[in-house]
């Protein structure tokens, strides 16, 4: 039973994986959008002040979001994303604390894992990345 099982996970995984990789590169890449467009005044966020570090990760947040939502150099997009995330964490959060939940860190380090995994497996069958040849 338990092989059964497992065989039919596999086989509906194979079939239909990718939409869960589409469906998780958009979510993420929208809400990291959406994170950035905080940091000029969208969604009740505040203005950061121009050319100040949260400007550029504002901008950072901008370009990675977008190129995820398209699956356009997703791996490259990603790996700037866990930077920019490994940036938060050490400027903004960890001086309170190394615990994610007590810092404020908890988003950090969920995107960080996020870009991670896109840095792995790349954007999916479904993407851009895969029509230009970057897979």
């Amino acid at each position: 039973m338990h092989q059964e099982v497992n065989c039919m996970c596999e086989k509906f995984f194979a079939k239909h994986g990718q939409w869960f990789v589409l469906v998780s590169r958009i979510l993420f890449g929208v809400l990291f959008f959406c994170h950035g467009l905080m940091k000029f005044g969208f969604f009740e966020g505040g203005f950061v002040p121009v050319y100040s570090i949260y400007w550029f990760a504002g901008i950072i947040e901008l370009i990675v979001g977008a190129a995820l939502v398209l699956g356009i150099g997703t791996r490259y997009a990603s790996m700037l994303g866990a930077a920019d995330m490994l940036g938060a964490w050490f400027i903004a959060h960890a001086p309170a604390g190394w615990n994610p939940f007590s810092n404020g860190g908890e988003l950090a380090v969920l995107y960080l894992s996020a870009f991670l995994v896109f840095m792995t497996i790349g954007a999916g069958r479904i993407s851009l990345d895969r029509k230009v040849g970057l897979k």
